[in-house]
């Protein structure tokens, strides 16, 4: 069952568990359904690649080759364990939902749930 998710891809997160506890990242990919998020630079796993050719490449002059080394690619977190931040008080909140009538169509959006502020997040 895919489950509606508040934190979306581009959103601002703050990490508050694993290794990277405290980090900030913006969401690169938000996938509802495994309920997973994967954060920009955060997360790291290293993968030991060897060097291949590309496949298809302008078919002129030698193969073209993918580098080989080792290579940090950001792996998907629980979405249990970011919490989004902000763009207001720019302090990591709790997502609350207000519906809001824009041209006669009821639309949800994303507010801060956080004392004093209660300013939408979704522009």
């Amino acid at each position: 069952m895919a489950t509606r998710m508040r934190i979306r891809k581009g959103d601002l997160v703050q990490v508050l568990a694993g290794k990277d506890r405290g980090k900030q990242g913006r969401v690169l990919k938000a996938s509802p359904r495994e309920r997973r998020v994967i954060v920009e630079n955060l997360n790291l796993a290293k993968r030991h690649t060897k060097p291949r050719p590309v496949r298809d490449s302008s078919r002129m002059g030698g193969a073209a080759m993918i580098p080989g080394g080792i290579v940090s690619t950001p792996t998907p977190l629980d979405v249990s364990n970011v919490m989004l931040v902000c763009p207001t008080c720019k302090q990591p909140t709790r997502v609350g939902v207000k519906l809001k009538d824009v041209k006669g169509d009821t639309v949800r959006v994303r507010v801060c749930k956080r004392a004093g502020c209660g300013q939408e997040m979704d522009g």
